[in-house]
């Protein structure tokens, strides 16, 4: 493709979230429009956008305009529908593709691809009728049921034991096509961002390790403590694989599990930037956001390099409710006074329960002094860490 040069060029984003907000923010600081298409109103990332189309994703007039004003367009969360990336492929230079994306929609079809990339995942088995239901292998379980479609941060998730109970959670999931995967012993949980260019070129950001709680994620340091340099080359060689099989362009995460055994097995991918990527903002010389924008646009892909040991704490709105009584600002201004501490907020007017509200990076020199000041940020915001 003919690079689309800063200055020069418009980009398009479907969705309006912060994943949506920080890609316009990069693309800005580079030189180019923005114009965002997502149905709210009040989203994020149609605040800071030269242009928000508030329009459905499906929504022929306003996929017309947006491949109009746009010279390339990409999509900040997997949930949009394939067909409108396919729609608009058809009039402008879509990346990640519909079909890339449809892949992560779909668990799996996800997991069929990672065995046809050659990686290996959790034994699993799909469930879509009751004759396939009953006729599950029992040494999958101990698993954790999954909705194929729509789950992500927990949802759609319940762990089983028993045969009865795994029937009893197909019925309360509402009898959807699903997935089961066997319960695994973790020594811990990692991720992998990748970015591929159109002409196949291929770069990678360190290692992550990463702390879920309830299904979400908490917290997120790099370098990845305890793992190996075999270990971590594995996870980046299987990560490569996983997005050149696909003929992959854009930016993409792919989660792992280390195993208690020393296996490493894949979870799931993220086609766009991830939460666990936030810390490219302040911890690398250049963030996952603008790797996307170089990405979409054809401009070089460097090998991002790691300038400082970095933790990132995820903000939910839960931190506005300490006291059990009505929202309240945290104490940012105690959090910023610590050295190296990054603080990002999303631009959402109201603060709820479990609502990704922002992240703060916290940077250092060495892992051990980045570790201790996200310790100090934690107890201020009344954090577990």
């Amino acid at each position: 493709m003919t690079p689309l040069l800063p200055g020069s060029a418009t980009l398009g984003v479907l969705g309006g979230g912060q994943l949506g907000r920080m890609f316009v923010q990069a693309a800005h600081s580079l030189g180019y429009r923005c114009v965002v298409l997502d149905p709210d109103k009040a989203s994020p990332a149609g605040a800071v956008a030269d242009q928000h189309l508030c329009a459905d994703y499906l929504d022929s007039f306003g996929l017309a305009q947006l491949a109009r004003d746009c010279d390339a367009i990409t999509t900040e969360f997997e949930n949009v529908p394939a067909i409108a990336l396919e729609t608009l492929a058809g009039m402008r230079f879509v990346a990640p593709s519909g079909e890339c994306v449809a892949v992560c929609q779909d668990r799996a079809v996800e997991k069929a691809h990672f065995e046809k990339a050659g990686v290996p995942c959790a034994p699993h088995a799909v469930i879509t009728n009751e004759i396939e239901l009953a006729a599950i292998d029992p040494s999958l379980l101990p698993g954790i049921l999954k909705t194929s479609r729509m789950g992500y941060d927990g949802k759609g998730q319940v762990r089983v034991r028993t045969p009865l109970e795994l029937s009893a959670a197909w019925e309360r999931l509402g009898s959807v096509p699903c997935v089961l995967e066997q319960l695994l012993p973790l020594a811990a949980e990692l991720s992998v961002i990748v970015v591929r260019g159109a002409d196949g070129s291929i770069v990678n950001f360190p290692v992550q390790q990463n702390l879920h709680r309830d299904g979400i994620l908490a917290v997120t340091e790099v370098p990845a403590s305890g793992v190996d340099a075999a270990l971590q080359q594995q996870a980046v060689a299987s990560a490569r694989q996983v997005a050149e099989a696909m003929g992959y362009v854009g930016v993409l995460c792919i989660e792992f599990f280390l195993l208690q055994d020393g296996r490493l097995v894949v979870n799931e991918m993220a086609p766009r930037p991830h939460n666990s990527g936030h810390y490219t903002l302040d911890g690398c010389d250049v963030s996952q956001f603008e790797m996307q924008v170089r990405a979409m646009a054809g401009l070089p892909l460097v090998a991002p390099r790691l300038v400082q040991a970095s933790v990132m704490l995820n903000l939910l709105g839960d931190l506005w409710f300490r006291d059990g009584s009505g929202p309240q600002t945290p104490d940012w201004a105690a959090v910023l006074a610590l050295p190296g501490a990054h603080l990002h907020l999303y631009g959402k007017a109201e603060a709820r329960p479990g609502r990704k509200m922002g992240h703060l990076n916290l940077t250092a020199d060495t892992p051990e002094a980045a570790r201790a000041v996200a310790a100090q940020a934690a107890a201020i915001l009344g954090l577990p860490f």
